[in-house]
């Protein structure tokens, strides 16, 4: 705060930008641009998601005054730049993504990704579940497990968690879907990733449940494993996030977004991405700010995780 938050060059949350290489050691949670949507077979901008998340979160403050939670006095945090994908090549980016995490997560540092399409989330997980398989929260309007779309492309936007649980570093008895809904390709579309023990609870669930049940269901299934949480901006109603590749009618408010992720703390989360934020597809920028804006929730929850692990290895030293 010691220059108007208008000035300077923008990073997330205003923190320093620190090289990849120089972050080992010194930085708890780092923030990941991942500017890439040549998996998406929609409308696309995402890969401008990073640049319009970097400027809106420049209006983001310290401490959450909901949870109380202080982020940057539990982990150290800063802005790690972004992973220079390959616009064109699908394949090539998803190598790059994961050799860009792996070192990071080899060393314990953990991601907040701001992508970029959907796709960027299946290169990630198989950084961060390279040794074991990881639980999920995954919050969408999409399940994102298809098989493949457009002459048999299986590395789609659509198909990341899909090619994670084939890849064995995510486990899909500990993953959960919330918010699924719009029209489907066939009756059959959720049936491989239910077969798998997925735990999908679309939307019309949601609405005769009632968030706080929804979310204790959600919390059971990954437990206190190790768990990633992905969250897709299409998950918001179009009326509060129009900038987005596939909206979808009939989706979370705003309030209720901030619910889901303040409801999910304590959890053992290791790494987390907000995308499919796509600016140019909305000029008022209200979209960019609601991926700021859970971006910094999910933050705190993620320095509260770092927190909490480095109590349990203080107090296991000391006995």
């Amino acid at each position: 705060m010691e220059t108007p938050r208008f000035s300077g060059i923008a990073s997330f949350m205003r923190l320093p930008v620190v090289a990849p290489a120089d972050a080992v050691g010194r930085v708890d949670i780092g923030l990941i641009g991942i500017p890439f949507d040549g998996a998406t077979t929609n409308r696309p901008g995402a890969r401008l998601g990073p640049r319009g998340v970097r400027e809106a979160s420049t209006g983001t403050r310290a401490r959450n005054a909901a949870t109380g939670v202080a982020p940057y006095e539990l982990a150290a945090c800063a802005d790690l730049g972004d992973v220079p994908v390959n616009p064109i090549d699908v394949a090539a980016t998803a190598q790059i993504i994961e050799g860009f995490l792996r070192p990071l997560a080899e060393a314990g540092l953990v991601p907040l990704s701001i992508g970029g399409d959907h796709f960027v989330t299946y290169p990630v997980l198989r950084a961060l579940g390279r040794h074991e398989p990881l639980g999920l929260i995954h919050v969408d309007a999409h399940s994102d497990t298809d098989d493949g779309q457009y002459g048999g492309t299986s590395l789609t936007h659509g198909t990341p968690f899909r090619r994670a649980i084939e890849a064995g570093v995510l486990d899909p008895r500990r993953m959960v879907q919330i918010g699924l809904r719009g029209s489907v390709d066939a009756a059959d579309e959720l049936d491989w990733a239910a077969g798998q023990g997925v735990r999908i609870v679309p939307m019309e669930a949601v609405l005769a449940r009632g968030l706080p049940d929804v979310l204790a269901e959600a919390r059971a299934v990954v437990g206190t494993g190790r768990t990633y949480l992905s969250f897709d901006i299409d998950a918001l109603d179009p009326a509060y996030a129009p900038g987005t590749g596939t909206p979808e009618m009939g989706g979370f408010t705003a309030r209720e977004a901030l619910q889901i992720v303040r409801g999910l703390g304590g959890l053992d989360l290791v790494g987390a991405d907000v995308v499919e934020v796509a600016p140019p597809l909305d000029p008022s920028g209200i979209t960019a700010l609601a991926g700021a804006t859970l971006a910094f929730e999910i933050l705190c929850l993620l320095a509260q995780a770092v927190d909490a692990r480095r109590a349990n290895r203080d107090g296991a030293a000391r006995a």
